[in-house]
C-alpha cells in the first residue's frame, strides 16, 4: 500500500467535513463514540472543521460492554473538549430479546448496533445536527458492519480510509495511543475482537483490497506476489456478499407506465 500524504488528507477531509455539513443548513454533528479508533478519528476531524462546541459525541454502552472502552471515549471527550452525554441501551436490548431467548450473538450484535443508531438519529433530531458515519473502507469492503446500524450516517468521511490510513492519520492528530495500540473491537459482546471473528488481520485484508480496489488487479496476480489463495479469496467472497450493503435499496422501475 501505498502512504498517504497525511497532511493533505487531513486537510481534504476537514473541507470535506465543513462543505458538505454546511450545505444542509446545519452547523452541528452527532456521532456514536465507542472508544475505538475510527470514531475517535471522526471527533477530531470535525473538531477541526466545525468546532469542538458543535459536536455532540453519544456512548452507548451495553452491560457486557469492555469498561475500557468507556474510559477511552472520556479520553476522547475530554482531549477535545466536545459535548458528551452516555445513553445506556441495556435495558432497551433486554427488553426486546426477553421474548426472544433463543437469540445468537450476531443477532444481538446487530440489534445493538441498530438501536445505538436510532439513538443517534433521535438526538440529531433534537439537536439539529447531521449523524456523521464512522465505518472505515476496510469495514465497509468486507461487509463488517450492521446495515442500517454502525454503516447508517449522513456523510461519512473515512470511508475511503483503510484501516492502517485510519491508524497513521489518528497518530498524525494526536488521537490518544491507547485506541491506536488496543485490538480493534466492535465491542458487541465479551471478549470480541474484530480481526479474531474475521479470521484475519486488517493489515493482511488491506493489502489485499487495495491490490483489487486501487490496482484492479486479479486474484492470480496477487497471489503471484506471495499471498495465501485461501485469504485472497476469502476477503473476495467477503466482498461478494456484502454489495448489498453498499448500495441504496434496490427499487424496482416499472417500463410499462
Amino acid at each position: 500500500m501505498k502512504n498517504l500524504d497525511l497532511k493533505v488528507t487531513h486537510e481534504s477531509l476537514v473541507n470535506f467535513l465543513r462543505e458538505n455539513i454546511k450545505a444542509t443548513g446545519l452547523k452541528k454533528a452527532v456521532i456514536g463514540l465507542s472508544g475505538g479508533i475510527d470514531s475517535a478519528l471522526v471527533a477530531y476531524l470535525l473538531r477541526d472543521a466545525i468546532g469542538a462546541e458543535n459536536i455532540l459525541a453519544i456512548m452507548m454502552p451495553y452491560k457486557t460492554s469492555n469498561p475500557e472502552s468507556l474510559l477511552h471515549a472520556k479520553m476522547v471527550v475530554e482531549d477535545l473538549k466536545i459535548n458528551s452525554k452516555i445513553i445506556e441501551i441495556t435495558d432497551m436490548v433486554d427488553a426486546y430479546f426477553k421474548n426472544e431467548p433463543d437469540a445468537t450473538m450476531l443477532r444481538k450484535g446487530n440489534k445493538m448496533a441498530r438501536e445505538r443508531m436510532s439513538i443517534l438519529y433521535d438526538n440529531s433530531a433534537k439537536e439539529g445536527a447531521l449523524v456523521i458515519g464512522t465505518s472505515n473502507k476496510t469495514e465497509i469492503f468486507l461487509g463488517y458492519s450492521t446495515q442500517f446500524g454502525d454503516s447508517a450516517c449522513a456523510i461519512n468521511p473515512i470511508g475511503d480510509l483503510y484501516k492502517t490510513n485510519v491508524w497513521d492519520l489518528s497518530r498524525y492528530l494526536g488521537v490518544p495511543s491507547p485506541l491506536i495500540e488496543k485490538k480493534p473491537s466492535a465491542d458487541l459482546w465479551e471478549g470480541q475482537t474484530d480481526e479474531q471473528e474475521m479470521g484475519l488481520t486488517y493489515k493482511e485484508a488491506d493489502e489485499i483490497l487495495y491490490r483489487l480496489l486501487e490496482e484492479k488487479k486479479s486474484i492470480d496476480e496477487i497471489e503471484s506476489e506471495g499471498f495465501d489463495l485461501n485469504l485472497i479469496e476469502n476477503i473476495v467472497s467477503r466482498m461478494k456478499r456484502s454489495e448489498y450493503k453498499r448500495r441504496m435499496p434496490l427499487i424496482a422501475e416499472l417500463k410499462n407506465r
